[in-house]
């Protein structure tokens, strides 16, 4: 991805090297970190389906479901408005199921549930930061570990609901908050420098890795002809930092 002042630009050959799946119907792409899923006013290739409509020479593209930017993973694109509006109907009748695998901070232990409500976090500065409230919407997110070094946790996570933030937050509210999450780790005023002044030395000397080590692993659709299952691999830098965590 050639860097600009302000981010990446993407390429042909990254697409296709991120392919997960290319039918006459569907695209699917396994998302790095760092890369924005909706157009941006850098032009097409500034995003990923800006990037993706040039690359398969669509003029319309559905994504019924996206990634924040620092958020890897698998991406689905339909190339019909047809089977857009049926993907984004079983998002809305919950018949999607998705699992993501992250790296939290510190030891958890054994499965757990969080079943708690998420509304905008009022003591803190960033207006989009969500937070466990009583008013807030109702949220349930599912936590399994599934191993365990120098004091983190590569867990599998599936949210049963689909807030605003929803993993970060539930994460943090367990005091296990996703590794290198600069809005919802031990201090937000790191997301405030880095809108201001990107990942520089400060944040690389502060922050183990340059963007929040969560992964969207598999999307499932239920469809009215039977299953459509998307799966990722796991991130490089994810998956390359994970390992470095068991070197003795």
């Amino acid at each position: 991805m050639p860097r600009t002042d302000w981010g990446w630009l993407l390429t042909p050959a990254e697409l296709e090297s991120w392919t997960l799946l290319l039918t006459a119907d569907l695209f699917a792409v396994n998302k790095p970190g760092h890369v924005l899923c909706h157009p941006s006013k850098f032009g097409p290739w500034s995003s990923l389906i800006g990037a993706a409509r040039e690359y398969l020479g669509e003029p319309v593209l559905h994504m019924p479901s996206r990634l924040d930017r620092e958020t890897s993973g698998a991406v689905l694109f339909a190339r019909n408005r047809e089977l857009g509006s049926t993907l984004q109907r079983a998002i809305q009748h919950h018949r999607v199921h998705k699992t993501y695998t992250a790296i939290l901070d510190g030891i958890l232990s054994s499965p757990v549930t969080v079943d708690e409500p998420l509304g905008r976090d009022a003591h803190s500065s960033v207006f989009l930061k969500q937070a466990v409230r009583p008013d807030g919407y109702p949220s349930h997110t599912e936590f399994e570990p599934i191993a365990c070094a120098a004091n983190h946790t590569l867990t599998r996570i599936r949210p049963r609901t689909g807030r605003l933030h929803q993993i970060r937050a539930h994460a943090a509210f367990l005091g296990h908050p996703v590794t290198g999450d600069k809005l919802y780790g031990p201090d937000e005023n790191h997301f405030l420098h880095f809108i201001q002044h990107g990942f520089d030395e400060t944040l690389q000397q502060a922050l183990p890795l340059s963007r929040q080590a969560l992964h969207a692993s598999s999307l499932v659709f239920q469809l009215p002809g039977g299953e459509l299952r998307i799966d990722a691999p796991l991130a490089d830098d994810i998956d390359t930092y994970w390992r470095s965590l068991q070197t003795p």
